[in-house]
């Protein structure tokens, strides 16, 4: 199949690239920020690296929105919450009754957005246990190797994946290209799991810019796990949410991949508070402080956690304003 990504940043040219690699697919790249674009234009690819060896070129087609006129099969969308719906417009014209499209984007909000341009039997979710690091422009490293990636997906509408020939071939790809893809039988309670994986996780290492190996060394951090799954499962399950495991399986997965599949790896929030972009905390535990709110399951933990990322946002300007200007000017 032929694919577009939407989004050339780590995880948008990690899925990509090894699809390109190792599937053999057609790959186009679309991304909106500028740096990105002429670099990888400039040196005729982009380098990547798998924890932080073996750097190398990968030839890359990458576009600007709106120069972008291919007829992909699927879309593979990796981009910031808050940016999707301007670059979803942005493309629009490009997008087909016939177009399918993946996303596994921390958080959740999105897939109401793709539902604007896709049919609903049309949309994938996923989660991704993949780790990716953005060095710069046009630089890019993979975290974790081949056995420490691992996926979920699931179609947004709950058919059943054998009835669908587009998602059996993406399936397919996927394992082509060393994703370690599983179909999962939920599609809320899919998302939801990663949503939770990711309220510590990203949250809590971003406010103290350090590795996920770094929080598990700590002996707090399996007590500050159990409290925030807690408070989240508790939210699903009054939400009438079908999870796919139970709060201590939760736990020990999110110990396990801070400890040993992912142990150098700075999430993607650390990245954006790092470069002075608006973090997605209001999607992650501002989406469990929610949906807690309306279902009589109050999440003081989570709320307090969002605020404390937007304090550690608005401290992180104030310490390095060289940043905050290089990041206003920019405009990503």
């Amino acid at each position: 199949m032929r694919y577009a990504i939407l989004g050339a940043g780590g995880m948008g040219v990690q899925y990509g690239v090894l699809l390109q690699e190792h599937a053999h697919a057609d790959v186009d790249f679309i991304d909106a920020w500028t740096p990105n674009v002429e670099r990888i234009r400039a040196q005729g690819g982009a380098y990547v690296s798998q924890d932080g060896e073996g750097r190398h070129l990968v030839p890359i087609d990458v576009y600007y929105p709106e120069e972008y006129d291919g007829d992909p099969d699927v879309w593979i969308v990796f981009v910031k919450q808050h940016q999707l719906p301007g670059l979803l417009e942005r493309v629009s014209g490009c997008i087909r009754p016939r177009h399918h499209v993946f996303s596994a984007m921390n958080g959740y909000g999105h897939f109401e957005h793709l539902a604007e341009y896709f049919a609903k039997d049309h949309i994938y979710g996923g989660t991704a246990l993949i780790g990716a690091y953005v060095y710069g422009p046009g630089d890019f490293n993979f975290t974790g190797g081949v056995h420490a990636k691992a996926m979920h997906m699931c179609a947004y509408d709950g058919h059943d994946a054998a009835d669908d020939p587009v998602e059996l071939a993406l399936y397919r790809d996927f394992q082509a290209a060393t994703l370690n893809p599983t179909i999962a039988p939920h599609f809320l309670g899919m998302c939801f799991a990663k949503i939770v994986f990711n309220s510590v996780l990203n949250t809590l290492c971003t406010m103290y810019e350090i590795r996920f190996g770094e929080f598990a060394e700590h002996p707090s951090a399996p007590v500050l796990t159990r409290r925030l799954v807690d408070e989240a499962y508790t939210a699903a399950e009054r939400a009438g949410i079908t999870l796919p495991g139970t709060r201590e399986s939760e736990v020990e997965t999110i110990m396990h991949t801070a400890a040993v599949a992912h142990p150098l790896h700075y999430p993607s929030m650390y990245q954006d508070l790092t470069r002075c972009r608006p973090t997605e905390v209001d999607y992650i535990n501002g989406y469990i402080a929610r949906l807690g709110r309306g279902h009589d399951a109050p999440c003081p933990l989570h709320e307090f956690v969002t605020h404390e990322v937007h304090l550690a946002e608005h401290a992180f300007a104030i310490h390095h304003p060289d940043i905050a200007t290089q990041q206003a000017i920019d405009g990503r």
